[in-house]
């Protein structure tokens, strides 16, 4: 058996830095066997224990050595609506592989890899593929927000046979899928054939339509809908709250991308949305959120980009991968700092920051060592655009225009249990606008118990 993973082939970061295509470009047939073979086929696999949708692992990695791989997509698609995405941006390396049982030793089996090549055998097959056909149960539910967690829970209940319609604030589906990763780590065509599957399983998308202010809950209440999940997520920007961040060339993580991911700004000027980001660019936050908008910045002509973190590199949040990516494009780091004032010019226009230097002290409520300023540090460092990439809190209108749905302190919905159900009782959440911040997959996890749960309330 081979000690290391099969390797996927990735754009040179030379070349990756002037384009925005995809940087990995997955297994071709060889390859997928090659890592298939790796798998022991475990009696007791705790690879699935750590699947947040118990995806039967074994069972589609033994498909792909066979060549099955329509049986592997359909063994996956059990359990995963969104098996694409999933292959492309799940952190398996702390789930899944951090359990797999040839990792003890050697390289975890590659299962994301295996996952994102079967998949893709699937979209580039999709004209052979059977119609769907599902039982018809005839009751309306409504879903709220169409990212991981809303798109899973539809799937799940349209499969089941209700009546299922997405309410999407934006024009296009995906919620962080489309407006949140850059298009060099989740082609948006990739997102887009994975909403296509959700409706042909028979899901209705309704895009421009924001609940709390087109309508209500009690509104479609009326309408007949009689059981609703909410996945609006956390897409609202968090900023530190010191001096000069309300100057241009100032952004939050959240808009930086947006601009840049679902208005297009890469493609200006073929797109109307511009985003200057000038020569020098800093990151506050270390977060796969950040670990984007640094490397987006790379992309937009950048010449110098810092991603600026007040702990040290061993507590940084963001995946692995994507800081190695990071590091082969260039992108600088600077550790135990933290900015405390935002500097700006005549034009009221970013020139620069004054930062503190940190040490780590014990650790706090994340666990993590809780960073502390030092005295007489202070320094400056020149810079032209200023991103904080320090996390998102969630939109209150849907929590705002629906009585009676209890709220945490942090503005996130409060549930009874894992099953997402909310102080209503016909009322489910999941996802960020539940957890805060998280992965694409834990938040399908959720859409996933929340839709079992949906069902049994139904069914009653």
């Amino acid at each position: 058996m081979l000690d290391k993973k099969t390797r996927m082939s990735e754009q040179p970061s030379g070349e990756r830095i002037k384009n925005f295509n995809e940087v990995a470009l997955g297994y071709n047939e060889e390859e997928a066997i090659l890592e298939a073979s790796r798998c022991l086929q475990c009696k007791k696999p705790r690879c699935v224990e750590g699947c947040p949708v118990n995806i039967d692992i074994p069972a589609f990695i033994a498909k792909i050595k066979e060549k099955d791989y329509m049986g592997a997509i359909n063994k996956i698609k059990e359990k995963n609506n969104l098996p694409a995405i999933c292959g492309r941006v799940c952190p398996q390396e702390t789930q899944c592989e951090e359990l797999c049982v040839v990792g003890k030793k050697h390289d975890p089996v590659g299962i994301g890899r295996l996952e994102r090549f079967a998949s893709d055998w699937e979209l580039s097959h999709d004209h052979d593929l059977p119609k769907i056909e599902l039982p018809k149960k005839h009751i309306k539910v409504a879903v709220i927000g169409s990212g991981p967690a809303g798109l899973t829970a539809a799937g799940d209940l349209a499969k089941m046979g209700y009546e299922v319609t997405i309410f999407e604030a934006f024009h296009l589906s995906g919620g962080v899928l489309v407006y949140g990763i850059p298009e060099f780590r989740l082609p948006k065509a990739i997102v887009g054939s994975e909403v296509e599957y959700i409706k042909k399983l028979g899901v209705n998308m309704e895009t421009n339509t924001i609940i709390g202010k087109t309508v209500t809950l009690d509104d479609l209440r009326g309408e007949g809908f009689k059981a609703f999940f909410i996945g609006t997520g956390a897409g609202s920007p968090m900023f530190m709250r010191i001096p000069g961040e309300n100057l241009g060339g100032v952004y939050s993580a959240n808009e930086f991308l947006t601009r840049i991911n679902l208005m297009k700004a890469y493609m200006f000027p073929n797109c109307d949305t511009p985003v200057k980001v000038g020569k020098r660019v800093a990151v506050i936050g270390a977060g796969n959120v950040a670990i984007d908008s640094a490397r987006t910045s790379l992309r937009l002509g950048a010449e110098e980009v810092t991603i600026v973190y007040r702990r040290s590199a061993e507590e940084m949040p963001a995946r692995h991968e994507e800081v190695e990516h990071a590091k082969e494009e260039g992108v600088k780091f600077m550790f135990l700092t933290n900015p405390i004032e935002v500097l700006g010019d005549e034009n009221m226009r970013v020139k620069g920051m004054r930062c503190l230097k940190m040490t780590l002290g014990e650790p706090d409520d994340s666990g993590r060592r809780r960073p502390i300023p030092m005295p007489g540090s202070e320094f400056e460092m020149e810079i032209d655009t200023y991103v904080v990439a320090i996390g998102q809190t969630p939109n209150p209108l849907v929590q705002g225009t629906t009585p009676g749905l209890e709220v945490q302190k942090w503005g996130g919905i409060t549930t009874k249990d894992d099953s997402g159900q909310t102080s209503l009782g016909d009322v489910w959440a999941g996802g960020d606008i539940v957890t805060g911040a998280a992965t694409v997959i834990s938040a399908m996890g959720a859409g996933k118990k929340a839709a079992k749960a949906i069902d049994e309330f139904l069914s009653k």
